[in-house]
């Protein structure tokens, strides 16, 4: 199994175990710390999925400076090991976005469950997910976006950042509003603030699914 995959399936074990610890009340902060590990995991899948396209040369620090610091050469390399990529493991991109969904869907199902987040709310991103996700795969992935409204809102560090960080926010707060009972209206300025990010990348996914070259 490669590494990416691997990585994947880590994450969707990560989240089922956020799920139970959650109902169990287990500490809030050790739920935090399981959900940032799995956003940490999300964001270095791609650079394992290159390491073994490069048969273990594709540096880590080539990785970071190419996708985190825009280096022009390491991303240069980055677009090198794409192509291989796309060539010998054809499903790696989709497997990952499947594991996003996965995760986040898991997410949003326990904390709807226990009354933490408006069931319309779940329906929205399920809805929004479904029809992006297939003409985003009609389409092709996310690396080969080249509108530059959609490499902007979805594959630049900005565009990581502003869904990462609110994921984070929002998933992470709900465990201490269950457990320790911190104030819900907080949680749903998280949530809202996850909401318009998730509408908005989908936005620039439909605008570049859509768009003629």
């Amino acid at each position: 199994m490669r590494s990416a995959d691997a990585a994947t399936i880590l994450r969707v074990l990560i989240a089922v175990l956020v799920v139970y610890l959650v109902l169990i009340k287990l500490n809030p902060f050790i739920i935090l710390a399981l959900i940032i590990a799995e956003r940490i995991i999300d964001a270095l899948d791609g650079y394992f999925a290159r390491r073994e396209a490069s048969r273990g040369t594709f540096g880590f620090w080539t990785y970071v400076n190419g996708a985190v610091f825009g280096n022009p050469q390491a991303k240069k390399l980055i677009s090198k090991y794409n192509e291989i990529l796309r060539k010998t493991a054809p499903h790696g991109a989709r497997f990952d976005i499947a594991g996003d969904r996965a995760v986040e869907y898991i997410f949003w199902a326990v904390f709807s469950y226990l009354s933490l987040v408006p069931l319309f709310v779940f329906i929205i991103v399920i809805i929004r997910h479904s029809f992006v996700d297939a003409l985003m795969g009609s389409k092709g992935t996310g690396s080969k976006i080249r509108s530059r409204f959609a490499r902007i809102v979805y594959s630049s560090n900005l565009g990581r950042f502003i869904i990462n960080v609110p994921k984070v926010l929002a998933f992470g707060y709900l465990p201490f509003v269950y457990i320790y009972g911190w104030p819900l209206w907080i949680g749903y300025v998280f949530i809202a603030i996850l909401v318009f990010n998730i509408l908005l990348r989908g936005a620039a996914e439909i605008y570049e699914s859509t768009r003629r070259d």
